[in-house]
């Protein structure tokens, strides 16, 4: 699946909610599915800053595909999380370059969240985007 397609599926998953307390509730049982974070992982290098919950994320690359793993200790950033791995993770470091996060707005989660969430979800996709752009170089 493209990222435009995993976009345009979250889209169209949070159109069928309602009101926000069901799209909140699918957020957090999107984080709640997510597999174990490696402890080894949880490390400071791996800390995202500029977020009020603790998150860890972690990327390799797996041939050309960029695999982004990620663990929060809030049930609702970690689902955050979770969508933000639905759309990114297992592509190209040029696809994820290349298509800017549409859906944030589009289902507007950037409006309903805590200035210091919306600041952590743009912290986390700095984290992405600097991940695509470091595996971008190797793959030159």
């Amino acid at each position: 699946m493209t990222i435009k397609e995993a976009q345009e599926k979250l889209i169209k998953e949070f159109n069928e909610y309602m009101d926000w307390e069901d799209k909140y509730a699918a957020i957090i049982k999107m984080g709640k599915e997510m597999p174990p974070f490696p402890e080894e992982y949880r490390i400071e290098k791996n800390k995202i800053h500029g977020c009020q919950s603790q998150v860890w994320m972690n990327a390799r690359l797996d041939g050309d595909k960029v695999i982004i793993e990620a663990e929060s200790d809030a049930m609702i950033v970690k689902g955050l999380i979770a969508m933000l791995i639905k759309v990114y993770s297992n592509q190209s470091p040029k696809e994820i370059l290349n298509n800017p996060p549409d859906f944030v707005k589009q289902i507007g989660i950037d409006s309903h969240l805590s200035p210091t969430r919306k600041n952590g979800l743009g912290a986390m996709l700095k984290q992405i985007q600097m991940y695509a752009l470091a595996f971008s170089t190797i793959l030159k």
